[in-house]
């Protein structure tokens, strides 16, 4: 007993054995023969997750000048016939007016669908393919697809449209209205920039002969006839637009793959 009055342990004394003893570590051979088998099986786990990306998809901008609708009506059936054919896809664009909402109320012009996004210029470049749309002006395209076109000035500068496969479609008034001229007299526009024109010709078989009713279109692009405005496109009409549509994706990813 020391003078604190505690208890002083005796030297000969052992400490006490934990319950669970300290395991030795495995030997440097024993890792690395089991270090390469865990290895292996967590890459092939890793490997067997990932995937391919998807393919990005073809590109083809819908740009198109509707006052009453009959453009429209042509250029979203025609958007179904991009979006029919496999690694394509079609974007709706309208160019911006250029007339004044009071000129354009007294013209009972009805209001544009917000949905659909005013194109840019500078948007053009990254399409794989484009189909412009207009009405008619006295048988050359409307000022509001002019005045856009003139706004491509850099682009031309540049030649950043050069190659891009491009198409038509039309809306006239009558039947002698412009179907044809108002297609090919644009071909000056692709032909500046260095465009190729893809025109329908007589892909669309037997309804490009149908005589037993008003058809509007020609071989330079779909068409539709507008009358006084009150008339609406036929089923033909229609169908003309998404075989176009249809066509021209068919020839722009034939020339992504060539």
């Amino acid at each position: 007993m020391g003078k604190g009055g505690g208890c002083v342990p005796s030297k000969k004394k052992q400490p006490p054995v934990a319950d669970n003893p300290p395991q030795p570590a495995p030997s440097t051979a024993a890792a690395t023969a089991t270090t390469p088998a865990s290895a292996h099986s967590t890459n092939t786990t890793d490997d067997a997750a990932i995937e391919p990306p998807p393919a990005a998809k073809l590109k083809i901008l819908i740009v198109f000048y509707s006052m009453y609708g009959h453009v429209e009506f042509l250029a979203r059936r025609m958007k179904t016939g991009v979006d029919g054919v496999e690694g394509v896809e079609a974007l709706l664009y309208r160019v911006p007016e250029t007339l004044a909402s009071e000129v354009l109320e007294q013209m009972k012009a009805p209001p544009k669908d917000p949905s659909i996004p005013e194109i840019t210029a500078a948007e053009l470049v990254g399409a794989d393919g484009i189909l412009f749309g207009f009405p008619t002006r006295y048988g050359s395209m409307a000022a509001q697809m002019k005045s856009f076109f003139d706004s491509t000035g850099q682009l031309w500068n540049e030649q950043k449209l050069a190659g891009k496969p491009a198409g038509f479609f039309v809306s006239t008034g009558t039947q002698g209205g412009g179907q044809e001229t108002t297609a090919w007299t644009a071909i000056t526009q692709l032909a500046h920039h260095g465009m190729l024109f893809v025109p329908v010709g007589y892909t669309f078989g037997a309804g490009m002969f149908k005589m037993d009713s008003i058809r509007g279109g020609s071989p330079y692009g779909a068409g539709v006839f507008a009358g006084d405005g009150s008339r609406q496109p036929s089923e033909t009409e229609l169908a003309l637009a998404e075989h176009q549509g249809k066509y021209m994706a068919t020839i722009v990813k034939r020339l992504a793959h060539a």
